[in-house]
């Protein structure tokens, strides 16, 4: 035994009669899609049905994975408390999936969850499910702020609990897709929206899983999709499986898109091992890249790989092009780690004697002191793609008609608090999010008058 079937789903309250009171009918065919999932588990028989929501528990740098016998939920916050359901826990699957996902380094556990009540990213599809079947236990699971690659990390642990315990397992990935798909919907529209759903709606509908590595995060941010990370431990879980998938449904009438996928398993397939595959495709692209680094790369490397491994800050090496010595200026490393930014640090203008002594402090703090992530540890050197800015002079500019989002980075600044964001970066389109997020950065009211300062870099690679 093992995974028998897995089911991408989305998770619309209004879908529940008593909450949508008539609305729901406008999404009818997730309605049917969703019934003939709740059929086919029933006609599958699962001992446990493994749940992931993007409405659980979430941490940045860990898997939460809800403890204990069991957990109660009710639609209350939507209006009708009296539609509750509960769910008993398959505690034996949960200690397994922990051990083994420890045993991978991966962090993944029960604790820190402080309200244990069902969220309606499990209970919408329980409320089909249970309908159909409800002799299961539930494995109840978070997603991180890990890469995709860790997601999928969790999905293989999955798939390999469920196989050591011989257990008949059915997966659920539950999670919307984008939320930017109509003006009137709620965030609006952004173009990103509906070309994410075609997108993701093709690679589920061809269990074409590898795909899942190729949506940038940039990108799947403008989209505002719910379920990607959801969708990419479904993948995990079916790693070197040969399934039969089935398009069941899509719909996206109020502004969200709702889309249904079936997975039958019919076997192993060695060649289905899409991790394996993108990591292979990422190393030769590192590598690529780091045959192509200029000095000032290669000088942020060097300095990164050699205080991660020994904790030691390198003295400025000779041969260095003249220009490293002798000038003094702002400086800015960016680390990114799969295509994801795993830490930027810098400086508006020269606080060292020199570029390369800039440049081995602002490396220094950036891979181990970005208050927004962890340290980097030792096993992601190999997988790190860094470039530096250099900063020229900043001028005072009196409006954004003086910015250029490609060419120019933005200083922006009220009273004490100050902000700065580089030009040319991947997501940032327009001069008005370059200075929204400048002022997201300084700590600024998205409405508050600021000072503005340009500046050009150069960028290296």
């Amino acid at each position: 035994m093992g995974i028998i079937a897995a089911f991408m789903v989305p998770h619309p309250p209004l879908i529940v009669p008593d909450i949508g009171r008539g609305e729901e009918r406008k999404i009818q065919k997730t309605i049917n899609a969703y019934k003939k999932v709740a059929e086919r588990i029933r006609e599958l028989e699962p001992e446990t049905i493994v749940l992931m929501s993007p409405h659980q528990v979430m941490y940045a740098d860990y898997f939460h994975i809800s403890p204990g016998k069991g957990a109660k939920g009710d639609f209350g916050q939507f209006g009708i408390g009296q539609v509750k359901m509960e769910a008993q826990y398959d505690q034996v699957f949960v200690e397994n999936l922990c051990k083994l996902a420890d045993a991978r380094d991966l962090p993944a556990g029960t604790m820190g969850e402080r309200d244990r009540h069902l969220d309606h990213g499990f209970m919408v599809p329980l409320y089909f499910i249970n309908q159909y079947w409800k002799q299961y236990k539930l494995v109840r699971i978070g997603l991180s702020g890990f890469s995709l690659t860790k997601h999928y990390e969790l999905g293989q642990c999955i798939k390999e609990t469920a196989e050591v315990l011989v257990r008949k397992v059915v997966l659920i990935a539950s999670g919307d897709l984008s939320h930017r798909l109509k003006a009137e919907g709620p965030y609006g529209f952004q173009t990103e929206g509906p070309v994410y759903d075609e997108r993701i709606m093709d690679v589920m509908g061809r269990a074409a899983f590898g795909e899942l590595f190729e949506f940038p995060e940039e990108f799947c941010e403008k989209a505002a999709e719910c379920g990607h990370r959801s969708f990419t431990i479904m993948a995990g879980a079916l790693d070197r499986t040969e399934v039969v998938p089935e398009r069941m449904s899509y719909e996206g009438p109020f502004g969200v898109g709702y889309g249904v996928c079936g997975y039958a398993v019919c076997g192993s397939n060695p060649a289905r091992n899409f991790l394996d595959q993108y990591e292979q495709q990422e190393k030769a692209h590192v590598l690529e890249q780091r045959q192509q680094e200029d000095a000032y790369v290669q000088l942020a490397r060097r300095t990164v790989e050699e205080y991660i491994r020994n904790h030691n800050k390198i003295e400025v090496p000779r041969g260095l092009p003249e220009e490293m010595y002798t000038r003094r200026a702002g400086v800015f490393v960016s680390i990114k780690e799969e295509g994801r930014l795993r830490g930027c640090i810098g400086t508006i203008q020269a606080v060292q004697p020199s570029i390369a002594q800039e440049i081995i402090d602002n490396a220094v703090s950036a891979s181990t002191r970005d208050p927004r992530f962890q340290p980097i540890e030792e096993d992601e050197l190999d997988k790190l793609t860094i470039s530096v800015d250099v900063l020229g002079d900043t001028e005072k500019i009196s409006s954004t008609d003086e910015l250029d989002v490609k060419r120019y980075g933005v200083v922006v600044s009220k009273g004490y608090k100050r902000g700065l964001l580089l030009p040319n970066l991947d997501g940032v389109d327009t001069v008005e999010e370059q200075v929204a997020i400048a002022k997201r950065k300084a700590g600024i009211g998205e409405r508050e008058e600021v000072s503005m300062e340009r500046f050009e870099v150069v960028r290296h690679f």
